[in-house]
């Protein structure tokens, strides 16, 4: 009876394998359609952004006639490195560019250490005012940079250091969204990591260095891309805190460009080509830390 009845129900549900079957390869095919059309968007979005640096990477290697009659062309009619050529040998560049290593080397390593120190004080220690100089704080993340150019002007003139790398580098040195940062970083930390080594005999300064400063990597990589990209790309500071031309930084220098020093004309291909020398060493810095930028904190301890 039961051999009888599998042979009598096997037809039945071999008709109802064959009619639920093609459901896969529907599925399938509907999310391989799905995944295509995601990445053509992707690939559209990446193409928008990349499109205007290759343009100005192209544009570099014309000459005035060829920038001038196919401003966006990605082939040049003739290939020249004349505007680099101008740049590095007939203008300021090899100075500017000096200029803005030495102060975005000293902003970006002065910052780290200074916000992240803020930022651990306002983390773990408990004091009076604590609330208040956090309010304040966001207060100044709120302020336009633009409407502090004129009491910075004055600020700097009464210390003393106008044009001077001091008046440079030492207004830059701080930044409330780095201690922001680095305050809800040191929160997310668990507490027993440093009582752990206070029980050991670890002093504050100690644990901070050793202890929670080391797991603390992801939030120090984003302030070092933000304090490079920020000081190394900072132009309004620089018109303030200088008039010396010795003293003049990249930004400076490749905004002066616009009013055609080196040359008549247009001027596309260097003004392109001194842009792409400044893209150059923030790309470098980017690629280098955006492995590590998006870990996790380590070395967490097992409750």
């Amino acid at each position: 009876m039961t051999a009888v009845t599998e042979q009598q129900a096997s037809p039945k549900h071999d008709l109802l394998v064959r009619k639920s079957a093609p459901a896969r390869p529907r599925r399938r095919s509907t999310a391989n359609t799905a995944a295509w059309v995601a990445y053509a968007i992707l690939v559209a979005v990446a193409v928008i952004y990349v499109l205007p640096f290759l343009v100005q990477l192209a544009t570099s290697f014309k000459n005035d006639a060829d920038a001038a009659a196919s401003p966006v062309s990605l082939v040049p009619e003739t290939w020249t490195a004349e505007a680099y050529r101008k740049l590095f040998l007939n203008s300021d560049l090899p100075t500017w560019f000096m200029n803005s290593t030495i102060v975005t080397v000293v902003v970006t390593l002065g910052r780290v250490l200074l916000v992240s120190l803020a930022g651990y004080a306002l983390a773990r220690l408990r004091f009076r005012g604590r609330n208040v100089v956090f309010a304040a704080l966001v207060a100044v993340m709120a302020v336009p940079g633009i409407v502090l150019m004129i009491p910075k002007f004055l600020v700097i003139n009464q210390l003393g250091i106008y044009d001077s790398y001091a008046g440079m580098i030492i207004p830059l040195l701080t930044d409330a969204a780095g201690v922001f940062i680095m305050k809800n970083f040191f929160e997310s930390i668990p507490p027993s990591v440093e009582e752990q080594a206070r029980i050991d005999g670890a002093g504050l300064f100690r644990v901070f260095w050793s202890i929670v400063l080391p797991m603390a990597r992801p939030a120090l990589v984003t302030i070092i891309i933000l304090s490079f990209q920020g000081s190394w790309n900072e132009l309004g500071h620089f018109i303030v805190a200088t008039q010396d031309p010795a003293l003049t930084t990249l930004t400076k220098g490749v905004a002066g460009l616009a009013s055609g020093q080196l040359s008549e004309g247009s001027q596309y291909p260097i003004k392109l080509a001194a842009a792409a020398i400044m893209t150059v060493p923030v790309a470098v810095v980017f690629f280098i830390f955006q492995k590590r930028i998006m870990n996790t904190s380590e070395g967490a301890v097992k409750e």
